[in-house]
């Protein structure tokens, strides 16, 4: 058995990043932004006002008089200077007119007809937002990233249409056995229903990719390779069940068959132990566990990191923090064991108390990894441990 550390390096050495695609910036949301993009103008392109008031040039002090000489509005500025003892009528993002130097808000005066007295003054803030207080033109958003709702604004206002993202994985997703059945079928009383397809789909779209579900791979060498054929084309071909050495385990003899190399087979985790890695033709192949939790934390150890390296997100694994254990965990065996936990404030973290892979209802339950590191020593309540946030 590798570690996981061993195993990740591993599949990062198979991972190829795909190629970019140039697209409008409304279908952006999600995709990793694979080229800079620099900003083509100031924002604001001009000094603008903050607020509603008055524009005007010079000091406005208490009493001061002055003559509205016109109306300056966000896309219809004023036409012409402002000089001593004018005032412009501004409303908030209109270009600050010619001339004019502090915007009196309207609180701050008494208007009659063409005329305005400074009743207050807000002393030394001008409610001015400068060309360029924003961004400059030249600045610009680095790469890669993956953007956000924020990012796309960014991207927008400096005037950027079409942003170089990375293409999206294309990732066929085959569960094995005799005993599974798909949502809606009728099962027999020794079958069950394929579950973990479901969140490995949702996890691997989260991640940017677009997902196939590809009909169940019968226990014959004949029906896994028909669904293996039906994965043509895709970057990552994931198997579910079937990765280990029983008589029904089928997928690494199979795979060899077809021209697979194999990187490694069995990882010292828990859950999780019988999970292997290769490529097949032009794809990455990553064969996990059939245990439903086994297969989803495997998930989200290998299966979403391989997603981001494929976008040019870098060969990172997962984040982890540090948290407080709330209570004593004994010594651990030879596997790193990723304990389903719930977090708290401080944040503390709490292992559930039912660790079976097998216990969806659990794993739901849980919005945290505790990693407890293989051969790690009895850990007291108080005591620092990191986490993988889910």
């Amino acid at each position: 058995m590798i570690s996981v550390e061993q195993a990740l390096a591993r599949i990062f050495d198979l991972v190829t990043p795909l190629g970019t695609e140039e697209i409008a910036l409304k279908d952006c949301a999600g995709r990793v932004l694979r080229q800079p993009v620099r900003a083509a103008r100031d924002q604001p392109p001009f000094a603008a006002s903050a607020m509603d008031g008055y524009a005007l040039c010079g000091d406005a002090t208490e009493g001061m008089p002055f003559q509205v000489i016109g109306t300056a509005a966000a896309g219809h500025g004023f036409d012409g200077p402002v000089g001593d003892g004018q005032a412009v009528r501004i409303l908030t993002g209109a270009p600050l007119p010619q001339g004019a130097t502090r915007v009196v808000i309207q609180e701050d005066v008494d208007r009659n007809g063409d005329r305005i007295t400074v009743m207050a003054t807000s002393g030394r803030a001008t409610h001015i937002r400068p060309q360029g207080a924003d961004f400059r033109s030249g600045d610009q958003i680095s790469a890669p990233r993956r953007l956000t709702g924020t990012e796309l604004a960014l991207l927008a206002a400096m005037n950027c249409p079409r942003p170089t993202v990375s293409a999206r994985p294309d990732v066929a997703i085959i569960a094995t056995g005799d005993e599974l059945v798909m949502p809606g079928e009728t099962p027999r009383a020794d079958q069950i229903i394929a579950s973990n397809l479901f969140a490995l789909k949702a996890m691997a779209e989260a991640e940017g990719a677009q997902v196939r579900i590809l009909p169940i791979a019968l226990d014959r060498d004949d029906s896994l390779r028909a669904v293996i054929d039906l994965a043509q084309g895709a970057d990552l071909v994931v198997t579910v069940g079937g990765a280990s050495v029983g008589d029904h385990d089928l997928v690494g003899p199979v795979t060899e068959a077809l021209g697979a190399t194999r990187a490694f087979y069995k990882v010292a985790l828990r859950p999780g132990k019988p999970l292997m890695a290769g490529r097949l033709g032009g794809a990455l192949l990553l064969g996990l566990p059939g245990n439903p939790v086994s297969s989803i934390v495997c998930g989200h150890l290998f299966m979403r990191p391989v997603l981001r390296a494929m976008q040019g997100l870098g060969a990172f694994p997962l984040p982890s923090q540090v948290a407080k254990l709330t209570c004593d965990l004994p010594a651990n065996g030879p596997r790193t064991h990723y304990m389903r936990a719930t977090l708290g404030p401080g944040p503390s973290i709490t292992p559930l108390p039912d660790q079976d892979s097998a216990l969806l209802s659990v794993l739901c339950s849980a919005d945290a990894l505790l990693i407890h590191p293989a051969g790690d020593a009895a850990r007291r309540a108080g005591e620092q441990m990191r986490y993988i946030a889910l």
